[in-house]
């Protein structure tokens, strides 16, 4: 406040006004600048019209079969499975239809490990063949099929995200980035919808084509899915057996992918609610002195944050070790900051 005509000093201890904004700019520049880089690669521009949203392939995305190559795979197993099982029909013991479709089925009943023990081996060569089959198929499923149900929920996800906010107009980026940041709560949303139609059209070709009441029909639909198979309700006719190589395939695999996505998500939520802990504690005298990683006595924005994401189990004290490592590395002229220089003469 000014008193007569003279404009008195701040009060000791106090920051300029002026200079606390300046601070407050510099540090948004500085800790909030690339905040957006990794999306800015994730999502794509503005699309104009209703047009389809192109896909980004992940990094990780490299690194897993693509789905055409899953398709390859499934098709050489049932391929294999089916010729072999079809030359030594004669020693496997059940009720047949048709020789091939039989193959077909017998394989998809042996990768899913549901068992119905409609069609079983009855010689040394024919049990050595399940059992070679059904670990063949179980690591099948395991490292390439869920690649394939990822690939088709993540498609339907983008469907759901327009149904859901139908009445609103909303552009091809801020689906996106609603999609990204629910990604796990609409994965297993999409997959518990699909179970449920599964479930649906299982009971209701049982009951149908298979002659089975509705009970009968939903009870073994539930034993095959969970892959109990206890072999006293199947599938036995012709037609019955091929709407059941798709079917059993299908909704074991989109069982199996709710259970995963249903933990993640149970893990996802118990990490924001630590994280939101983190954020709405107050500091004290002891969370000061742990957040300052140099023991100069100050605790500034950089440390401030390391802090705060060691709280939440975002990064750990191994992974910043490991960052300042590389720092060292990449600093050449060893003067605490990177600079182009640095990054050219690291890489040459």
């Amino acid at each position: 406040m000014a008193s007569n005509g003279v404009e008195e000093p701040l009060l000791s201890g106090m920051v300029d006004p002026s200079v606390q904004t300046k601070k407050k700019n510099f540090l948004k520049r500085r800790y909030r600048h690339s905040k957006s880089a990794p999306l800015a690669e994730f999502f794509p521009s503005e699309t104009k019209g209703t047009g389809q949203i192109p896909h980004t392939e992940s990094i990780t995305g490299k690194l897993h079969p693509t789905f055409k190559q899953v398709a390859i795979f499934l098709a050489v197993y049932l391929g294999v499975g089916a010729v072999t099982f079809l030359l030594v029909r004669n020693q496997i013991e059940g009720k047949k239809t048709d020789g091939f479709l039989d193959a077909v089925y017998f394989c998809i009943v042996t990768m899913t490990t549901v068992g119905y023990g409609d069609l079983v081996p009855d010689s040394t060569l024919t049990k050595l063949l399940a059992c070679a089959f059904v670990f063949t198929g179980m690591a099948l499923i395991g490292l390439i099929l869920s690649k394939a149900a990822d690939y088709l929920v993540e498609k339907q996800e983008i469907l759901l995200v327009k149904a859901l906010h139908m009445s609103h107009k909303v552009s091809t980026t801020e689906i996106l980035k609603e999609v990204e940041t629910n990604k796990v709560r609409y994965k297993c949303l999409t997959v518990f919808i699909l179970l449920l139609v599964l479930i649906i059209i299982g009971t209701i070709f049982l009951a149908t084509v298979e002659k089975l009441d509705l009970v009968d029909a939903f009870y073994c639909v539930c034993a095959t899915i969970t892959t109990l198979g206890y072999g006293d309700k199947s599938f036995s006719t012709e037609v019955g057996r091929a709407f059941a190589v798709i079917w059993i395939l299908t909704s074991t695999i989109t069982l199996a992918q709710f259970f995963l996505y249903f933990a993640e998500l149970n893990t996802e939520r118990r990490q924001r609610a630590l994280a939101n802990w983190v954020r709405t504690r107050k500091m004290t005298s002891v969370d000061l002195e742990a957040a300052d990683i140099d023991d100069d006595g100050f605790v500034d924005a950089s440390d401030f944050i390391i802090y705060k994401l060691k709280e939440m189990g975002k990064i750990s004290q191994e992974d910043i070790s490991l960052l300042l490592e590389e720092f060292k590395d990449l600093d050449v002229d060893q003067s605490g900051t990177l600079s182009v220089s640095d990054i050219t003469l690291a890489q040459s």
